[in-house]
């Protein structure tokens, strides 16, 4: 059995990992029933679809394989890219393999938008059944979803840590309802226990035609969240994860199992999981009603959180521009708040929403980004297991990936339906990704940094020719070697020099976590590197690193880039860095010592 300590992480990852993917039985088989009719063949299809689905996607592909693959126990987008990247050779294939994380950034960012807004929504949706609600108009039923958005996300400013130990029990309550909601269901009808054999779910394909590859953009419905496996793992460890889903599994699979032998039974029925609850204890609705809610605030929580520490990972390996974060826990600093990004997500959540008003054609509008971010990481996985030399895994990774495209391809017929809102969002990450990496790698050629050798030649007679003003000036530069063109123009063209001249670095290591500060050798007489290496995933305080390397600084420079354009990208480029937030704003330096030194560029 489970010692108390697996105990706590398997309750903690039902809350923080799988609420996603908890609350898509409000809406799966229902939406999947609006394409086929429920006669009892095409009902045993649908649900060995499901199930294997399930199987394929979520316990092979990150379950088993996705899980393996990690460094020290991180997982994600990035960290495959940071995996792959060292096995290539080809400097075009490592822009190939770039491109593909980007977009998979991407598509994570477009689902991340539709899941809090389909999974409110359809679990409102749920006061329909109440004898006292069954004429509500839908317009009550959006402003409702819409109100708990709004509530959800204007509480993320003051942090969730107080109440995240709550978020377990809550969905381990959630996933005991759902059992034996349907193990209750099947009893009554305990045929549908055939859906179990594959065959039934082949069958159905090869019976349906088009109908039947349609019928597959709605079943991977069941599986939306399942990435969340592999890109939580740092946060609470493989085992934890692993020992949860196996729980969450068999839970998931019996209540689809009791849906559909309620469909069954019931073939009418339009709200699936909800009239099922009524039907079998009409006592306990209201409640059941309440926790679904709680249920898909829960899941919309994991995806915030999870959509900040996107963009900080995003931030940190530069290819997201700085953003003001601010850390909601003093304990923990992996626990932070990105305003911008927080308010942006808000507006799409409500756009959503009223745009698409109910469940069903939000439905519709959901699963491209998914099976886009699913096919990209396959195929990075597949050629990680390749290069390593590790055959049996690549070609079961390669063959997950073919079904992922075919899933990937079949939701291409939710584009006019709105599908194409999942491509627009994904799209405008992307631009803003593109743009902002272009843009500064254009921004460094025109840097023209000096050579270290150089430098320290001038440097040396400026120091021993100048008068010095005391105590320690610090200057950041991102690589030692090529010095910076302010730190030039402050010491050789405005004469400042000071006693103790420190160039503070900070480097990003391969590995997600660790931090390691220490003074090199020092350069010149007056002229010292202190470095900070620190892993992608590492929320950091330089000022703390400072204090306790016993650095007392007397002024910080910084330089301020002014860009000058006709190009449209370029301005687009220049207006992002503008709105963002400096260098010294993002590490929150002390505002009474900074210096910024203002250098324009033509691009």
């Amino acid at each position: 059995m489970f010692s108390k300590f697996d105990l706590r992480g398997i309750v903690n990852s039902m809350g923080l990992v799988f609420g996603d993917i908890g609350t898509s039985p409000i809406y799966t088989l229902t939406v999947i029933l609006l394409l086929t009719k429920p006669t009892e063949v095409h009902i045993i299809g649908v649900l060995s679809l499901i199930i294997w689905t399930l199987i394929t996607f979520v316990t092979v592909e990150y379950a088993w394989l996705a899980m393996s693959l990690g460094k020290k126990g991180e997982g994600g987008t990035i960290v495959l890219k940071e995996l792959l990247v060292p096995l290539i050779k080809s400097g075009r294939n490592v822009a190939f393999i770039t491109l593909l994380a980007y977009i998979g950034i991407s598509f994570l960012v477009g689902d991340g938008v539709i899941t809090p807004a389909i999974s409110i929504l359809s679990a409102v949706e749920g006061l329909k059944t109440i004898p006292e609600f069954q004429d509500i108009g839908q317009g009550t039923i959006m402003l409702i979803a819409g109100i708990i958005a709004v509530a959800l996300f204007s509480i993320q400013s003051k942090g969730t840590e107080k109440i995240t130990w709550i978020f377990g029990p809550v969905m381990l309550l959630w996933f005991a309802s759902l059992a034996f909601s349907g193990i209750a269901s099947i009893f009554s009808t305990p045929g549908v226990l055939r859906a179990i054999n594959p065959y039934c779910a082949i069958s159905f394909l090869l019976h349906n035609g088009l109908t039947g590859f349609f019928v597959l953009s709605e079943g991977i419905l069941c599986a939306t969240g399942g990435e969340a496996l592999y890109a939580d793992m740092g946060h609470l460890g493989r085992e934890p994860i692993l020992k949860a889903w196996r729980l969450v599994f068999s839970a998931l699979i019996l209540n689809y199992l009791g849906q559909g032998a309620f469909i069954l039974r019931n073939p009418e029925s339009k709200n699936i999981l909800f009239e099922m609850i009524n039907q079998q204890a009409e006592v306990i609705y209201i409640p059941f009603l309440i926790l679904s809610i709680t249920a898909t605030i829960i899941a919309s929580q994991a995806m915030i959180s999870g959509m900040f520490s996107i963009v900080y990972q995003g931030i940190t390996t530069r290819i997201i521009p700085m953003l003001k974060i601010d850390y909601t826990s003093g304990k923990l600093r992996s626990q932070i708040y990105i305003g911008a990004v927080n308010w942006l997500l808000l507006i799409s959540v409500l756009f959503m929403i009223f745009e698409f008003r109910d469940s069903h054609r939000l439905a519709a509008a959901y699963g491209l980004a998914v099976t886009g971010t699913m096919s990209i990481t396959g195929l990075m996985m597949t050629l990680i297991f390749y290069l390593n030399g590790r055959m049996f895994r690549s070609f079961v990774s390669l063959f997950v990936t073919v079904i992922d495209v075919v899933f990937l391809l079949s939701n291409t017929y939710k584009i006019p339906h709105g599908g194409y809102w999942s491509i627009v969002i994904a799209a405008i990450a992307f631009s803003l990704i593109i743009i902002y990496t272009s843009g500064q790698k254009k921004l460094y050629e025109l840097m023209n940094p000096m050579k270290i050798g150089d430098f320290l030649e001038k440097y040396k007679q400026v120091y021993a020719r100048e008068n010095k003003i005391s105590g320690t000036a610090l200057f950041f530069a991102r690589d030692i070697n090529y010095v910076p063109r302010y730190i030039s123009n402050v010491m050789f063209e405005n004469n400042i020099i000071y006693e103790d001249n420190i160039f503070i670095s900070i480097v990003k290591c391969e590995s997600p976590f660790g931090v390691k500060s220490s003074f090199a050798k020092d350069l010149a007489k007056g002229l010292r590197v202190f470095e900070i290496n620190v892993g992608y995933m590492e929320v950091i305080d330089v000022v703390q690193i400072l204090k306790e390397k016993g650095i007392q600084e007397k002024t910080i420079f910084y330089g301020i880039e002014d860009i000058l354009t006709s190009n449209l990208i370029w301005r687009a480029f220049s207006v992002i860095k503008k709105l963002s937030p400096s260098f010294v704003q993002f590490y929150k330096l002390p505002s009474d010592k900074l210096h910024g030194v203002l250098t324009r560029f033509e691009m």
